[in-house]
């Protein structure tokens, strides 16, 4: 395999649905609004494997003081190669001047993102809304 990486937000919605679907999540069922939302990240890097979409790290941010990791993808077909950790860089270097990078990580994925560089803040939780 001979991954390729682009900054790029222009993506079908059928390389959105296939990849979210692949890691079982709900969005993947909303091709449409993801194709949009990816028009309107800071930034978004993806990973390729010719023209199959592998993987991608979306982030919303204000300019200059703080940027939101939205998500952090990779096909399981894929993972185990560095993929995340490459895409994760590639974010971390983009917002390398500003103050705070923040992620929200599901427990069971923590210990990557902390050996990506990420720490778990003192004394502060996430919380959502969700309407799905």
């Amino acid at each position: 395999m001979n991954i390729t990486y682009n900054d790029t937000q222009d993506f079908t919605e059928n390389d959105l649905r296939r990849l979210f679907l692949s890691v079982n999540w709900e969005s993947g069922n909303y091709p449409e609004k993801l194709r949009i939302a990816m028009a309107n990240y800071g930034s978004v890097f993806s990973a390729w494997d010719r023209d199959r979409l592998v993987g991608l790290v979306s982030i919303m941010d204000d300019g200059i003081m703080n940027a939101y990791i939205q998500y952090v993808l990779v096909d399981p077909e894929y993972q185990g190669q560095g993929i995340g950790r490459q895409l994760l860089n590639m974010a971390k270097e983009r917002y390398a001047d500003y103050l705070r990078i923040v992620i929200v990580a599901y427990n069971n994925r923590v210990s990557f993102y902390e050996a990506c560089g990420f720490s778990r803040g003192a004394e502060k939780s996430p919380m959502f809304i969700e309407h799905f």
